[in-house]
Protein backbone atom coordinates (compact mmCIF):
# COMPACT_ATOMS: atom_id res chain seq x y z
CA UNK A 1 0.00 0.00 0.00
CA UNK A 2 1.43 3.38 -1.03
CA UNK A 3 2.04 5.81 1.83
CA UNK A 4 0.08 9.09 1.63
CA UNK A 5 2.12 12.02 0.25
CA UNK A 6 3.57 14.41 2.83
CA UNK A 7 4.48 18.09 2.77
CA UNK A 8 6.44 20.00 5.45
CA UNK A 9 4.56 22.53 7.58
CA UNK A 10 4.91 26.04 6.12
CA UNK A 11 6.27 28.76 8.43
CA UNK A 12 2.86 29.99 9.66
CA UNK A 13 1.60 26.49 10.38
CA UNK A 14 4.73 25.51 12.32
CA UNK A 15 4.76 28.62 14.54
CA UNK A 16 1.08 28.15 15.32
CA UNK A 17 1.70 24.46 16.10
CA UNK A 18 4.53 25.35 18.47
CA UNK A 19 2.42 27.86 20.41
CA UNK A 20 -0.99 26.18 20.63
CA UNK A 21 -2.87 26.28 23.95
CA UNK A 22 -5.76 24.09 24.97
CA UNK A 23 -7.46 26.85 27.01
CA UNK A 24 -7.60 29.26 24.05
CA UNK A 25 -7.86 27.20 20.84
CA UNK A 26 -6.63 28.89 17.67
CA UNK A 27 -9.85 28.67 15.70
CA UNK A 28 -11.23 30.79 12.88
CA UNK A 29 -15.03 30.96 12.80
CA UNK A 30 -17.10 31.72 9.70
CA UNK A 31 -20.84 32.24 10.10
CA UNK A 32 -23.05 32.36 6.99
CA UNK A 33 -26.74 33.27 7.21
CA UNK A 34 -29.10 31.99 4.50
CA UNK A 35 -32.80 32.85 4.16
CA UNK A 36 -34.04 29.29 3.48
CA UNK A 37 -33.56 25.62 4.44
CA UNK A 38 -30.91 23.17 3.25
CA UNK A 39 -31.33 19.48 2.48
CA UNK A 40 -29.03 17.41 4.69
CA UNK A 41 -28.05 14.64 2.25
CA UNK A 42 -27.59 17.05 -0.63
CA UNK A 43 -25.35 19.36 1.41
CA UNK A 44 -23.19 16.51 2.67
CA UNK A 45 -22.66 15.33 -0.90
CA UNK A 46 -21.86 18.84 -2.20
CA UNK A 47 -19.41 19.61 0.60
CA UNK A 48 -17.63 16.27 0.22
CA UNK A 49 -17.19 16.94 -3.50
CA UNK A 50 -15.93 20.49 -2.76
CA UNK A 51 -13.25 19.01 -0.50
CA UNK A 52 -12.15 16.68 -3.29
CA UNK A 53 -11.92 19.61 -5.72
CA UNK A 54 -9.58 21.40 -3.29
CA UNK A 55 -7.41 18.43 -2.22
CA UNK A 56 -4.92 20.56 -0.24
CA UNK A 57 -7.58 20.86 2.49
CA UNK A 58 -7.66 17.06 2.93
CA UNK A 59 -4.72 16.76 5.32
CA UNK A 60 -3.79 15.70 8.83
CA UNK A 61 -0.66 16.02 10.92
CA UNK A 62 1.63 13.07 10.22
CA UNK A 63 3.02 11.18 13.23
CA UNK A 64 6.78 11.22 13.80
CA UNK A 65 9.51 10.72 16.39
CA UNK A 66 10.45 13.48 18.84
CA UNK A 67 13.76 14.07 17.06
CA UNK A 68 12.20 14.81 13.64
CA UNK A 69 13.29 18.09 12.09
CA UNK A 70 9.88 19.13 10.76
CA UNK A 71 6.18 18.68 11.29
CA UNK A 72 4.56 17.29 8.15
CA UNK A 73 1.07 17.29 6.68
CA UNK A 74 -0.16 13.96 5.38
CA UNK A 75 -2.48 14.39 2.40
CA UNK A 76 -5.46 12.01 2.33
CA UNK A 77 -7.71 10.84 -0.48
CA UNK A 78 -10.87 11.71 1.44
CA UNK A 79 -12.13 12.88 4.84
CA UNK A 80 -11.35 10.70 7.86
CA UNK A 81 -14.67 11.65 9.49
CA UNK A 82 -18.00 13.18 8.51
CA UNK A 83 -17.31 16.92 8.38
CA UNK A 84 -20.90 18.18 8.18
CA UNK A 85 -23.09 18.08 11.32
CA UNK A 86 -26.72 19.05 11.88
CA UNK A 87 -27.13 19.81 15.61
CA UNK A 88 -30.68 19.64 17.00
CA UNK A 89 -32.60 22.91 16.49
CA UNK A 90 -33.69 24.85 19.53
CA UNK A 91 -33.73 28.29 21.18
CA UNK A 92 -30.03 28.06 22.14
CA UNK A 93 -28.74 26.29 19.01
CA UNK A 94 -27.17 29.41 17.50
CA UNK A 95 -25.47 30.44 20.74
CA UNK A 96 -24.20 26.90 21.35
CA UNK A 97 -22.74 26.67 17.84
CA UNK A 98 -20.86 29.94 18.37
CA UNK A 99 -19.56 28.60 21.67
CA UNK A 100 -18.26 25.43 20.03
CA UNK A 101 -16.57 27.50 17.32
CA UNK A 102 -14.47 29.20 20.03
CA UNK A 103 -13.88 26.33 22.43
CA UNK A 104 -13.55 23.18 20.30
CA UNK A 105 -10.89 23.23 17.60
CA UNK A 106 -11.07 20.47 14.97
CA UNK A 107 -8.13 18.12 15.72
CA UNK A 108 -5.06 18.30 13.51
CA UNK A 109 -4.74 14.51 13.53
CA UNK A 110 -7.99 14.04 11.58
CA UNK A 111 -8.45 15.05 7.93
CA UNK A 112 -9.64 17.72 7.23
CA UNK A 113 -9.08 20.01 10.26
CA UNK A 114 -12.40 21.82 9.76
CA UNK A 115 -16.01 21.36 10.89
CA UNK A 116 -19.26 22.55 9.27
CA UNK A 117 -22.33 22.82 11.50
CA UNK A 118 -25.76 23.58 10.04
CA UNK A 119 -28.22 25.29 12.41
CA UNK A 120 -31.68 25.03 10.90
CA UNK A 121 -34.52 27.46 11.56
CA UNK A 122 -32.10 30.06 12.95
CA UNK A 123 -31.58 33.75 12.33
CA UNK A 124 -29.28 36.40 13.72
CA UNK A 125 -31.92 37.63 16.16
CA UNK A 126 -31.55 34.39 18.12
CA UNK A 127 -28.07 35.46 19.20
CA UNK A 128 -29.23 38.54 21.10
CA UNK A 129 -28.85 36.97 24.52
CA UNK A 130 -25.45 36.78 26.18
CA UNK A 131 -24.07 33.41 27.18
CA UNK A 132 -21.86 32.46 30.10
CA UNK A 133 -19.70 30.58 27.62
CA UNK A 134 -19.42 33.21 24.89
CA UNK A 135 -20.85 36.65 24.32
CA UNK A 136 -22.84 36.45 21.10
CA UNK A 137 -25.02 39.41 20.33
CA UNK A 138 -26.49 40.53 17.04
CA UNK A 139 -28.69 43.47 16.19
CA UNK A 140 -29.33 44.98 19.64
CA UNK A 141 -28.63 48.71 19.53
CA UNK A 142 -27.29 50.42 22.67
CA UNK A 143 -26.03 53.75 23.86
CA UNK A 144 -28.48 55.85 21.84
CA UNK A 145 -26.73 55.05 18.58
CA UNK A 146 -28.50 54.38 15.30
CA UNK A 147 -30.86 51.37 15.54
CA UNK A 148 -29.93 48.25 13.63
CA UNK A 149 -32.34 46.42 11.35
CA UNK A 150 -34.03 43.41 12.91
CA UNK A 151 -33.46 39.97 11.41
CA UNK A 152 -36.43 37.82 10.45
CA UNK A 153 -38.06 35.95 13.31
CA UNK A 154 -36.52 32.67 14.34
CA UNK A 155 -38.17 29.58 13.01
CA UNK A 156 -39.10 31.13 9.64
CA UNK A 157 -36.96 28.61 7.75
CA UNK A 158 -33.56 30.30 7.73
CA UNK A 159 -30.27 28.44 8.11
CA UNK A 160 -26.92 29.40 9.62
CA UNK A 161 -23.72 27.65 8.54
CA UNK A 162 -20.86 27.56 11.05
CA UNK A 163 -17.49 26.70 9.58
CA UNK A 164 -14.88 26.17 12.31
CA UNK A 165 -11.24 26.00 11.20
CA UNK A 166 -8.11 24.98 13.05
CA UNK A 167 -5.96 28.02 12.28
CA UNK A 168 -2.76 26.00 12.50
CA UNK A 169 -3.71 24.49 9.15
CA UNK A 170 -5.97 26.93 7.30
CA UNK A 171 -7.29 30.48 7.19
CA UNK A 172 -10.73 31.97 6.61
CA UNK A 173 -10.43 33.08 2.96
CA UNK A 174 -9.20 29.63 1.89
CA UNK A 175 -12.11 27.85 3.57
CA UNK A 176 -14.58 30.38 2.20
CA UNK A 177 -13.34 29.39 -1.28
CA UNK A 178 -14.20 25.75 -0.48
CA UNK A 179 -17.64 26.77 0.83
CA UNK A 180 -18.31 28.72 -2.38
CA UNK A 181 -17.51 25.59 -4.37
CA UNK A 182 -19.95 23.62 -2.20
CA UNK A 183 -22.64 26.28 -2.77
CA UNK A 184 -22.22 26.01 -6.53
CA UNK A 185 -22.40 22.21 -6.43
CA UNK A 186 -25.45 22.29 -4.15
CA UNK A 187 -27.50 24.97 -5.87
CA UNK A 188 -26.30 24.66 -9.46
CA UNK A 189 -25.73 28.41 -9.69
CA UNK A 190 -22.56 30.27 -10.59
CA UNK A 191 -20.59 31.20 -7.48
CA UNK A 192 -17.62 32.73 -9.27
CA UNK A 193 -15.94 35.56 -7.37
CA UNK A 194 -16.75 39.14 -8.24
CA UNK A 195 -14.00 41.06 -9.97
CA UNK A 196 -11.72 42.84 -7.46
CA UNK A 197 -11.69 46.65 -7.52
CA UNK A 198 -9.36 48.05 -10.16
CA UNK A 199 -6.58 50.16 -8.70
CA UNK A 200 -3.51 51.54 -10.47
CA UNK A 201 -0.27 49.62 -9.85
CA UNK A 202 1.85 51.06 -7.08
CA UNK A 203 5.61 51.27 -6.80
CA UNK A 204 6.86 49.76 -3.51
CA UNK A 205 8.04 52.48 -1.17
CA UNK A 206 8.98 52.71 2.47
CA UNK A 207 6.28 54.47 4.52
CA UNK A 208 7.47 57.80 5.85
CA UNK A 209 6.87 59.43 9.22
CA UNK A 210 6.26 56.24 11.20
CA UNK A 211 6.44 56.13 15.00
CA UNK A 212 9.53 54.34 16.28
CA UNK A 213 9.34 50.55 16.33
CA UNK A 214 11.45 50.57 19.50
CA UNK A 215 8.67 52.13 21.57
CA UNK A 216 6.53 49.62 23.43
CA UNK A 217 3.08 49.57 21.81
CA UNK A 218 -0.08 50.19 23.79
CA UNK A 219 -1.97 47.22 25.20
CA UNK A 220 -5.76 47.06 25.30
CA UNK A 221 -6.59 48.10 28.87
CA UNK A 222 -8.12 45.47 31.11
CA UNK A 223 -11.85 45.74 31.55
CA UNK A 224 -13.64 43.26 33.78
CA UNK A 225 -11.89 39.91 33.28
CA UNK A 226 -13.91 36.74 33.67
CA UNK A 227 -12.76 33.77 35.78
CA UNK A 228 -12.93 31.11 33.06
CA UNK A 229 -10.32 30.98 30.26
CA UNK A 230 -11.02 31.11 26.55
CA UNK A 231 -12.46 33.65 24.10
CA UNK A 232 -15.68 35.64 24.07
CA UNK A 233 -17.25 37.03 20.93
CA UNK A 234 -19.85 39.53 19.82
CA UNK A 235 -21.13 39.91 16.26
CA UNK A 236 -23.15 42.79 14.91
CA UNK A 237 -24.32 44.37 11.66
CA UNK A 238 -23.61 48.02 10.80
CA UNK A 239 -24.11 50.29 7.81
CA UNK A 240 -21.14 50.49 5.47
CA UNK A 241 -19.35 53.80 6.05
CA UNK A 242 -19.86 56.44 3.40
CA UNK A 243 -16.81 57.31 1.32
CA UNK A 244 -16.83 60.13 -1.25
CA UNK A 245 -16.19 59.10 -4.84
CA UNK A 246 -12.53 59.51 -5.67
CA UNK A 247 -11.46 59.69 -2.01
CA UNK A 248 -7.73 59.01 -1.51
CA UNK A 249 -8.52 56.34 1.10
CA UNK A 250 -10.45 53.05 1.14
CA UNK A 251 -13.06 51.56 3.45
CA UNK A 252 -10.21 49.47 4.87
CA UNK A 253 -8.46 52.71 5.87
CA UNK A 254 -11.67 53.92 7.53
CA UNK A 255 -11.87 50.66 9.47
CA UNK A 256 -8.20 50.95 10.46
CA UNK A 257 -8.74 54.49 11.78
CA UNK A 258 -11.94 53.37 13.52
CA UNK A 259 -10.12 50.54 15.29
CA UNK A 260 -7.31 52.87 16.43
CA UNK A 261 -9.73 55.53 17.70
CA UNK A 262 -11.84 52.89 19.49
CA UNK A 263 -8.89 51.46 21.42
CA UNK A 264 -7.47 54.91 22.19
CA UNK A 265 -10.86 55.96 23.59
CA UNK A 266 -11.19 52.72 25.57
CA UNK A 267 -7.70 53.12 27.06
CA UNK A 268 -8.35 56.74 28.05
CA UNK A 269 -11.53 55.65 29.82
CA UNK A 270 -9.51 53.10 31.78
CA UNK A 271 -6.65 55.44 32.72
CA UNK A 272 -3.96 53.86 30.54
CA UNK A 273 -0.92 56.00 29.73
CA UNK A 274 -0.89 57.06 26.04
CA UNK A 275 1.42 54.91 23.93
CA UNK A 276 1.80 54.31 20.20
CA UNK A 277 -0.69 51.86 18.76
CA UNK A 278 0.36 49.13 16.34
CA UNK A 279 -2.41 47.31 14.53
CA UNK A 280 -1.65 44.06 12.70
CA UNK A 281 -3.30 43.83 9.29
CA UNK A 282 -3.36 40.58 7.26
CA UNK A 283 -2.70 41.05 3.53
CA UNK A 284 -3.95 38.40 1.12
CA UNK A 285 -2.69 38.49 -2.48
CA UNK A 286 -4.16 35.14 -3.57
CA UNK A 287 -6.64 34.85 -6.44
CA UNK A 288 -10.22 34.08 -5.39
CA UNK A 289 -11.02 31.64 -8.20
CA UNK A 290 -10.65 27.85 -8.16
CA UNK A 291 -6.86 28.20 -8.44
CA UNK A 292 -6.62 29.83 -5.00
CA UNK A 293 -3.89 28.11 -2.92
CA UNK A 294 -5.46 26.51 0.15
CA UNK A 295 -3.73 26.95 3.51
CA UNK A 296 -2.54 29.91 5.57
CA UNK A 297 -1.85 32.36 2.77
CA UNK A 298 -1.88 35.82 4.34
CA UNK A 299 1.13 37.88 5.35
CA UNK A 300 1.04 40.25 8.30
CA UNK A 301 1.99 43.94 8.35
CA UNK A 302 1.76 46.37 11.26
CA UNK A 303 0.21 49.82 10.88
CA UNK A 304 1.47 52.25 13.58
CA UNK A 305 -0.21 55.31 15.09
CA UNK A 306 1.40 57.86 17.42
CA UNK A 307 -0.91 59.02 20.26
CA UNK A 308 -1.01 62.61 18.96
CA UNK A 309 -2.11 61.42 15.50
CA UNK A 310 -5.39 60.00 16.76
CA UNK A 311 -7.31 63.27 16.65
CA UNK A 312 -10.84 62.85 15.31
CA UNK A 313 -11.11 66.61 14.72
CA UNK A 314 -8.50 66.23 11.95
CA UNK A 315 -10.17 63.27 10.29
CA UNK A 316 -9.32 64.02 6.61
CA UNK A 317 -5.62 64.29 7.48
CA UNK A 318 -5.73 61.12 9.60
CA UNK A 319 -7.43 59.14 6.83
CA UNK A 320 -4.96 60.33 4.17
CA UNK A 321 -1.96 59.51 6.37
CA UNK A 322 -3.36 56.06 7.15
CA UNK A 323 -3.99 55.38 3.46
CA UNK A 324 -0.38 56.24 2.59
CA UNK A 325 0.88 53.88 5.28
CA UNK A 326 -1.35 50.94 4.45
CA UNK A 327 -0.59 51.19 0.71
CA UNK A 328 3.15 51.37 1.34
CA UNK A 329 3.16 48.50 3.82
CA UNK A 330 1.08 46.27 1.53
CA UNK A 331 3.36 46.94 -1.46
CA UNK A 332 6.59 46.02 0.34
CA UNK A 333 7.69 42.37 -0.07
CA UNK A 334 7.96 40.63 3.30
CA UNK A 335 7.87 37.04 4.60
CA UNK A 336 4.52 36.04 6.09
CA UNK A 337 5.65 36.36 9.72
CA UNK A 338 8.88 38.26 9.19
CA UNK A 339 12.49 37.09 8.84
CA UNK A 340 12.80 35.90 12.44
CA UNK A 341 10.03 33.33 12.05
CA UNK A 342 11.67 31.96 8.90
CA UNK A 343 14.90 31.38 10.86
CA UNK A 344 13.08 29.72 13.76
CA UNK A 345 11.33 27.27 11.46
CA UNK A 346 14.44 26.25 9.51
CA UNK A 347 15.24 22.57 10.24
CA UNK A 348 18.52 23.21 12.08
CA UNK A 349 17.44 21.24 15.18
CA UNK A 350 14.75 18.74 16.21
CA UNK A 351 11.31 20.27 16.01
CA UNK A 352 10.68 19.71 19.75
CA UNK A 353 13.73 21.84 20.63
CA UNK A 354 12.72 24.60 18.26
CA UNK A 355 9.19 24.51 19.67
CA UNK A 356 10.50 25.17 23.19
CA UNK A 357 12.69 28.01 21.88
CA UNK A 358 9.78 29.54 19.94
CA UNK A 359 7.52 29.53 23.00
CA UNK A 360 10.25 31.14 25.12
CA UNK A 361 10.89 33.86 22.56
CA UNK A 362 7.14 34.48 22.19
CA UNK A 363 6.82 35.11 25.93
CA UNK A 364 9.89 37.37 25.91
CA UNK A 365 8.56 39.35 22.94
CA UNK A 366 5.05 39.76 24.39
CA UNK A 367 5.52 43.45 25.36
CA UNK A 368 6.36 44.24 21.71
CA UNK A 369 3.37 42.38 20.29
CA UNK A 370 1.01 44.63 18.35
CA UNK A 371 -1.94 46.22 20.16
CA UNK A 372 -4.63 44.38 18.23
CA UNK A 373 -5.41 42.75 14.90
CA UNK A 374 -7.82 44.12 12.31
CA UNK A 375 -8.71 41.56 9.66
CA UNK A 376 -10.88 43.15 7.00
CA UNK A 377 -12.10 40.53 4.53
CA UNK A 378 -13.73 43.32 2.52
CA UNK A 379 -16.67 42.58 0.28
CA UNK A 380 -17.27 38.83 0.40
CA UNK A 381 -16.28 37.94 -3.17
CA UNK A 382 -18.67 34.99 -3.66
CA UNK A 383 -22.47 35.10 -3.89
CA UNK A 384 -22.67 32.00 -1.65
CA UNK A 385 -25.88 31.17 -3.51
CA UNK A 386 -27.26 27.76 -2.53
CA UNK A 387 -30.10 27.76 -5.02
CA UNK A 388 -33.80 28.47 -5.09
CA UNK A 389 -34.89 27.23 -1.65
CA UNK A 390 -31.86 28.07 0.52
CA UNK A 391 -31.05 31.31 -1.29
CA UNK A 392 -28.07 33.62 -1.20
CA UNK A 393 -26.13 34.62 1.92
CA UNK A 394 -27.33 37.90 3.40
CA UNK A 395 -24.79 38.04 6.25
CA UNK A 396 -21.30 36.56 6.69
CA UNK A 397 -19.22 36.93 9.84
CA UNK A 398 -15.62 35.90 10.48
CA UNK A 399 -13.66 35.97 13.73
CA UNK A 400 -9.94 35.53 14.35
CA UNK A 401 -8.29 34.13 17.51
CA UNK A 402 -7.78 36.61 20.35
CA UNK A 403 -5.12 35.20 22.63
CA UNK A 404 -3.14 37.35 25.02
CA UNK A 405 -1.06 39.52 24.92
CA UNK A 406 -3.25 41.15 22.26
CA UNK A 407 -6.44 39.86 23.78
CA UNK A 408 -8.72 41.53 21.20
CA UNK A 409 -9.26 41.05 17.48
CA UNK A 410 -11.55 42.93 15.10
CA UNK A 411 -12.79 41.16 11.97
CA UNK A 412 -15.00 42.76 9.33
CA UNK A 413 -16.64 41.72 6.07
CA UNK A 414 -19.40 43.17 3.92
CA UNK A 415 -22.31 41.35 2.32
CA UNK A 416 -25.48 42.71 0.71
CA UNK A 417 -24.35 46.29 1.33
CA UNK A 418 -23.91 45.85 5.10
CA UNK A 419 -20.82 45.70 7.31
CA UNK A 420 -20.58 42.58 9.49
CA UNK A 421 -18.33 43.12 12.52
CA UNK A 422 -17.04 40.48 14.93
CA UNK A 423 -15.24 41.46 18.11
CA UNK A 424 -13.43 38.58 19.78
CA UNK A 425 -11.55 38.85 23.05
CA UNK A 426 -9.66 36.90 25.65
CA UNK A 427 -11.85 36.40 28.70
CA UNK A 428 -8.81 37.09 30.91
CA UNK A 429 -8.91 40.65 29.53
CA UNK A 430 -12.56 41.57 28.88
CA UNK A 431 -16.11 40.54 29.68
CA UNK A 432 -19.20 40.46 27.49
CA UNK A 433 -20.23 43.87 28.85
CA UNK A 434 -16.83 45.24 27.86
CA UNK A 435 -17.29 43.80 24.39
CA UNK A 436 -20.68 45.49 24.05
CA UNK A 437 -19.15 48.84 25.07
CA UNK A 438 -16.32 48.41 22.56
CA UNK A 439 -18.94 47.62 19.91
CA UNK A 440 -20.71 50.90 20.66
CA UNK A 441 -17.42 52.83 20.58
CA UNK A 442 -16.56 51.22 17.25
CA UNK A 443 -19.89 52.23 15.74
CA UNK A 444 -19.49 55.80 16.93
CA UNK A 445 -15.90 56.09 15.66
CA UNK A 446 -16.85 54.54 12.32
CA UNK A 447 -19.51 57.22 11.89
CA UNK A 448 -16.91 59.95 12.51
CA UNK A 449 -14.86 58.71 9.53
CA UNK A 450 -17.73 59.42 7.12
CA UNK A 451 -17.40 62.58 5.06
CA UNK A 452 -20.69 64.50 4.82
Amino acid sequence: MTAPPRIPFPVVDEVARHCRQEEEPETVHIEVHLPGPLDEARLRKAFAEALRRHPRILMREAPGPWYRRRYEWELTEGPDVEVVAFPPPGPDALRDARTRALTQAPPLTVSPPIRLEVVAGAHAAEGSEASDAVGAEVGAGRGGLRPRPQAPAAGSGGTVLFLTINHTALDGPACLRVLATAAELYGGRDNSPAAPPVRPPETPQAPAGLPSNWALPARVAHGTPEPSPGNGMLVTELPLPHRPKGAPYTVNDQLMVTTALTIAHWNREHGARPRPLRITMPVDDRPRDASMPIGNGTRLVEVPFAPEELDATKMPELLRRTALRTRALKSLPRPQLGHGAALLTAPWAPVAWRAALTRTLRRAAAPWTSTTLLSNIGRVPYPLDFGERAGRAHAVWFSAPARMPRGLTVTTASTAGRLHLALRWSRSLLSHGDGAHLRDLFEHCLHTTEAT
